[in-house]
């Protein structure tokens, strides 16, 4: 359930963690998504921010999102709605509980975790802060035909 009701002219901010490789289908996506505003950009190799952040202002009007290393300081703005997770897999489970236990919602590639424990406790964060967190399957929620 989203933190705050939204009206016809709100958009969803998010942040994408992990901006190269996948990381750049991530925000290709989400800059092709009406209502949706790329509020962050994460990832430890800062020599990134320049290029990726200039992609996006240049699809969000100049609106340049912000740049930095460390997903923590993301999660801390409260009007981050949800993060975008295309970190190393090793990364996954940790920045979705992280995600839930700062009120944000989460898209995380797959492998959703190394093990049944890590994911059991993604799954707990989710119920426990009653967050939405997609798993990457896109075979099985896309509208094209499987392979």
């Amino acid at each position: 359930m989203p933190s705050r009701v939204f009206g016809a002219n709100d958009r969803v901010r998010i942040g994408i963690a992990g901006i190269n490789g996948r990381g750049q289908s991530h925000m290709n996506a989400y800059l092709g998504m009406k209502d949706v505003e790329v509020a962050y950009l994460i990832d430890p190799d800062s020599r990134l921010y320049k290029n990726r952040g200039k992609r996006v202002a240049d699809k969000q009007d100049g609106k340049m999102p912000t740049c930095v290393q460390d997903i923590r300081e993301a999660l801390e703005d409260k009007n981050l709605d949800a993060v975008s997770v295309a970190t190393c897999n090793h990364w996954h489970s940790l920045i979705g509980i992280w995600a839930c236990q700062a009120g944000k919602d989460a898209y995380i590639e797959k492998p959703i975790s190394h093990n049944i424990h890590e994911g059991r406790k993604l799954v707990e964060a989710a119920e426990k802060y009653n967050r939405i967190v997609q798993h990457g399957t896109q075979q099985r929620s896309s509208g094209g035909r499987a392979n």
